[in-house]
């Protein structure tokens, strides 16, 4: 059996063609034929082959690796490409199945219309393909969570298609506990939950807290979505404070939103109502702890620019152990 998974950029592509790429040499009615019988499934589920695939969609093959690897000849290189991709990332765990890695702020997890080359994942593959563990016509390792480009902080990455499916069945039971640190306005003096459910406005760029009387909800592109974020204050410097988040749900800009929502922006966040502190024009936010459901924890410290706001703040912390 053969398992991929659908990156960002493969988003839309038809079942039959995303198939096809993987397979070149092998007869186009014969993949017509696999999909018809359900020897292809997506998400484990049988579907047709004009279904348009999404990120993040799981894609097995039933196929003897063997008949795989000739129907694949020629698509690796086409598929995966090294010259010129930074192959040093800041490791933070690694066995044979599970790699966790600590991202800056700055660079993208994954590639979008913008950037194909200079992301996290490809760098991780760049990583990989160095060490000699990086074989994409089996399986192609990929990402289980993700953070926005100016977050930093820990991602997960499945090595084996078995690790990357139990990471995702983590994160959809919330079995898999996640921690941030940031610096928002004002004085929080006490920890709390926003619970109010999001909606998504691709158009913008921008998740919006749904209110009573829906009107937030025109114009965007996505049904409402519940959203749960614990916050607790652990230090308060010079009219900012900084607070520990632990995301419940794992909403794009929940905690952006959220904290926006009860008049406490992250500093630097100007597109959700934050004001520029120095040079710092962007959410100052890192994900730094996770913690598995196997028992497993990982952290990431704070970066520089996190412990330069602090000092500039007043505000003296050391992180936890």
């Amino acid at each position: 059996m053969i398992t991929r998974i659908v990156t960002p950029s493969e988003s839309g592509k038809r079942l039959h063609r995303y198939v096809r790429s993987l397979m070149p040499n092998y007869p186009l009615g014969q993949i017509y034929k696999m999909i018809d019988q359900g020897k292809v499934k997506v998400n484990g589920k049988r579907k047709k082959d004009t279904y348009e695939l999404a990120a993040g969609d799981e894609l097995t093959i039933h196929i003897e690796e063997d008949t795989f690897k000739e129907a694949n000849v020629g698509a690796v290189e086409k598929k995966v490409k090294f010259a010129g991709v930074i192959s040093k990332i800041d490791v933070v765990f690694e066995d044979g199945e599970l790699l966790v890695v600590n991202k800056p702020a700055g660079l993208l997890t994954h590639p979008d219309q913008t950037e194909q080359k200079e992301t996290l994942i490809t760098r991780v593959h760049a990583y990989l393909h160095k060490k000699g563990e990086l074989d994409s016509r089996l399986f192609l390792p990929a990402t289980a969570n993700r953070l926005d480009r100016n977050t930093s902080g820990l991602v997960l990455i499945g090595k084996t298609a078995g690790m990357l499916h139990q990471l995702n069945q983590w994160i959809q039971k919330r079995e898999l506990d996640k921690y941030y640190m940031t610096v928002v306005e004002g004085a929080l003096t006490a920890g709390g939950t926003v619970d109010a459910k999001l909606v998504r406005d691709e158009s913008g760029n921008r998740t919006r807290v749904v209110k009573g009387d829906d009107s937030l909800r025109n114009g965007a592109d996505q049904a409402e979505k519940e959203a749960v974020t614990h916050y607790r204050p652990l230090r308060a410097g010079q009219g900012y404070t900084l607070i520990e988040v632990e995301l419940i749900s794992g909403r794009t800009h929940q905690i952006r939103t959220h904290l926006q929502s009860i008049g406490h922006p992250l500093l630097g966040d100007i597109k959700y109502g934050g004001k520029a502190f120095g040079d710092v024009n962007h959410q100052l936010l890192h994900a730094w702890k996770i913690s598995l459901a196997d028992g497993r924890t990982f952290t990431a410290p704070l970066p520089p620019l996190f412990r330069s706001v602090l000092k500039k703040t007043g505000i003296d912390f050391a992180m936890p152990v």
